[in-house]
């Protein structure tokens, strides 16, 4: 399996650079000028001409592309052109923050969509079969910006339950160590600010969770109706075993390959793809983090962006071939 790791990882650079250009390519091609976005449409000639040389606009692209790599070979992220800071600090809470959302999403959606889909399965063409799959139906056409108002109308305004926006109460701050706030409130042993964050965290987790918890459920169910018409099922069952020992026994650990390969690449969207949930619930992550830069054209933070996002994406399905071998013994990697 190491071998099989380090060849995967090895693979991992052309794929990243084949991911620099297609966004250096793409954020060029954006109209207006970065330079002109920063200094404001009354800014005279000159000095728009003095920012671009400073910022090394003026440099053909393809020169401009290579001093970025050569940067990046480095682990040099570069500098953001709105806030003058190096972007491999600034980018680290946004960063954490989507990371925080996105594990609390997808421990939702694997919690009740995994155990709605083997009900499911278990019960098929029952109430809870016909019931669970309408709503799963429904999780998935939801838009996610609707149903996070919704969630702040009823939740936070009427019934006054939960916040509705932010990480954590501004009236009493956290002392950040770690950036994830749930793992920082426990560190200090502050658990009131635990369950505070807690609390800030449900409802935008559960508006992002709920079309991957859909999609979880539906393959969760589709993947155990397979595994349950085997023949070493009705052995199990013929043995005299307890149904419930067959299902999550015998069936589920059979049933999870496919659902593993839905989980991560559920994780890995969730991390690029929660700029709505976190527009919404005014939540810091890095989607907010890389929207802002795109519209005052912050283009060294668009890049550095996505590439970290693209990174993460890449390991995580690199995880997910990994679990394979520990899910499925038959499975190994040489």
């Amino acid at each position: 399996m190491l071998t099989y790791t380090i060849r995967r990882l090895l693979q991992l650079i052309p794929v990243l650079i084949g991911m620099t250009i297609i966004v250096f390519s793409i954020i060029h091609a954006i109209p207006g000028d970065p330079a002109e976005t920063i200094l404001g449409e009354k800014a005279s000639n000159e000095a728009v001409a003095a920012l671009r040389l400073e910022l090394g606009l003026d440099k053909p692209a393809y020169i401009q592309y290579f001093d970025y790599v050569k940067k990046l070979a480095t682990g040099d992220l570069g500098m953001s052109i709105r806030t003058k800071e190096a972007i491999s600090k600034e980018i680290f809470p946004y960063l954490a923050a989507t990371a925080e959302l996105t594990f609390a999403s997808i421990f939702i959606a694997v919690v009740v969509g995994v155990n709605a889909g083997i009900f499911s399965a278990w019960r098929q063409n029952s109430w809870f079969d016909y019931t669970s799959m309408l709503v799963a139906l429904a999780g998935v056409s939801m838009p996610v910006f609707w149903l996070g108002l919704m969630e702040q109308w009823v939740f936070a305004l009427k019934l006054q339950w939960l916040p509705s926006i932010g990480r954590m109460d501004a009236r009493e701050p956290l002392n950040a160590i770690t950036n994830l706030y749930l793992l920082d409130a426990m560190l200090a042993g502050r658990w009131d600010q635990l369950w505070t964050v807690i609390k800030h965290l449900i409802l935008p987790g559960i508006a992002l969770g709920t079309i991957p918890m859909a999609i979880i459920a539906r393959m969760t169910r589709a993947s155990m109706l397979e595994v349950l018409r085997s023949d070493y099922i009705r052995t199990a069952k013929a043995k005299g075993l307890s149904q419930f020992f067959v299902v999550y026994k015998h069936a589920l650990r059979n049933a999870l390959i496919p659902v593993t390969t839905v989980i991560g690449l559920q994780i890995g969207l969730l991390l690029g793809g929660a700029v709505l949930t976190e527009t919404i619930f005014a939540w810091p992550g890095i989607g907010r983090y890389i929207f802002d830069a795109i519209s005052s054209r912050d283009y060294p933070v668009i890049q550095s962006g996505i590439l970290v996002i693209a990174f993460i994406f890449v390991l995580i399905n690199l995880l997910v071939d990994l679990l394979y071998a520990k899910i499925d013994s038959r499975i190994s990697y040489k």
